[in-house]
């Protein structure tokens, strides 16, 4: 076991975890300047941030925790999710639930209890599971329990099986396909194809408020630092060495006495709930959550996002998260049709010559950079011998 764990140390120093706090540093500093141009400078000024690009900016900071929480689970497990868009959609749809609670007699229909499409579906009362959520601490709650409490029964299930490799990845994206035909369903009362919109306020802020929106994209950008700190800090810790072990030799951790399915099982939970934090975030500031939330191919994207910055690294998925779907806001506006194309060409590319992420090619040109200030006394005295 201590040459598992004497693997994490030389992996620790090679991957991201590093750059950690520089990242926070340098990513909080970009979202008080941000809001600040946004809330104190004019609208004809050079230097002026619009409320457009601050929604935009705190989408992706939620997208990039959404990668954080897969590279937990792949990068350091060595899980591979493709279903991690399910935990987000349900984070996203219990914020949803307490958003539209907020509205009350303001819809369209003037029911001060109903929702908008439940009145139009001539429901008379509100179903059990809409009961509370008008609080927003319950929301909350479920936005925890919910995503972490099927995390652990999925994980419980396939760990305990030694469900492993590409049946995994497989059984996780039929579990997020499985959740998209169900809330696709008007009878399970959450708006159906549709989904939940039509927000207007947050804890009795307007939602469209210049102000609440820069509050929600500070909100995300701190909760964001907070958990990849978190996160840096649970890799270090004995839980975390293990993890990693378990990753580079699951048999061999298992002979020695570990229980991994236990540590598997609470990592995906633990990445589960992270996954809803960020939906919940989502939700707010997009405007809308529906049953596309949970479409397979956004939770394969996600892995894409983590591979083209580097798994493993923390860092490296929330770079790659932002760039990749900045990307996408870019090339969507050229030609909306040819994006997919675009993003499986990113990955073969990425596969075939980025293995290690974009992290992993800034790790190897500062040992590049290294090799060659080391060589250059050799040289010298090589000169001065001759």
């Amino acid at each position: 076991m201590s040459s598992l764990l004497s693997n994490f140390m030389s992996f620790s120093r090679i991957n991201g975890d590093s750059k950690v706090a520089p990242f926070v540093v340098v990513l909080l500093v970009v979202t008080a300047l941000a809001s600040s141009c946004n809330l104190l400078m004019p609208e004809d000024s050079v230097f002026y941030v619009s409320t457009y690009t601050i929604t935009l900016l705190g989408k992706y900071l939620c997208y990039a925790m959404l990668a954080l929480a897969v590279d937990v689970i792949w990068g350091y497990c060595g899980i591979l999710s493709l279903g991690h868009g399910a935990f987000f959609a349900l984070g996203g749809y219990a914020m949803g639930m307490y958003l539209m609670r907020q509205i009350g007699d303001r819809g369209v229909y003037g029911n001060p209890e109903l929702p908008d499409f439940m009145v139009f579906l001539n429901w008379s009362e509100l179903p059990w599971f809409w009961q509370g959520m008008d609080q927003f601490w319950v929301a909350m709650l479920m936005v925890l329990l919910v995503p972490g409490l099927l995390a652990y029964l999925f994980g419980w299930l396939a760990f305990r099986s030694r469900v492993t490799g590409v049946y995994l990845s497989i059984m996780t994206q039929a579990l997020t396909y499985a959740l998209l035909l169900s809330f696709f369903r008007n009878e399970m009362g959450f708006g159906g194809n549709n989904g939940l919109t039509d927000f207007k306020d947050i804890l009795g802020f307007d939602l469209q408020s210049d102000n609440t929106r820069v509050t929600l994209f500070i909100i995300t950008a701190l909760m964001l630092s907070g958990l990849l700190v978190l996160s840096k800090k649970i890799m270090q810790t004995r839980f975390g060495k293990v993890i990693v072990a378990i990753r580079d030799g699951e048999s061999r951790a298992r002979f020695i006495g570990y229980r991994t399915e236990n540590y598997k099982v609470w990592l995906f939970v633990y990445s589960a709930m992270i996954a809803g934090i960020a939906g919940a975030l989502y939700v707010p500031q997009v405007g809308i959550i529906n049953p596309g939330e949970f479409s397979p191919i956004n939770s394969i994207e996600i892995v894409i996002w983590v591979a083209v910055g580097g798994r493993g690294t923390l860092v490296g998925a929330i770079i790659g998260a932002i760039l990749v779907n900045y990307a996408k806001t870019k090339f969507t506006a050229i030609m909306p049709d040819g994006w997919l194309f675009a993003l499986g060409a990113m990955f073969v590319l990425v596969t075939l010559y980025l293995p290690k992420g974009l992290m992993g090619l800034v790790a190897q040109l500062k040992d590049r950079q290294l090799q060659n200030v080391n060589n250059r006394p050799n040289d010298k005295a090589e000169e001065g011998h001759a």
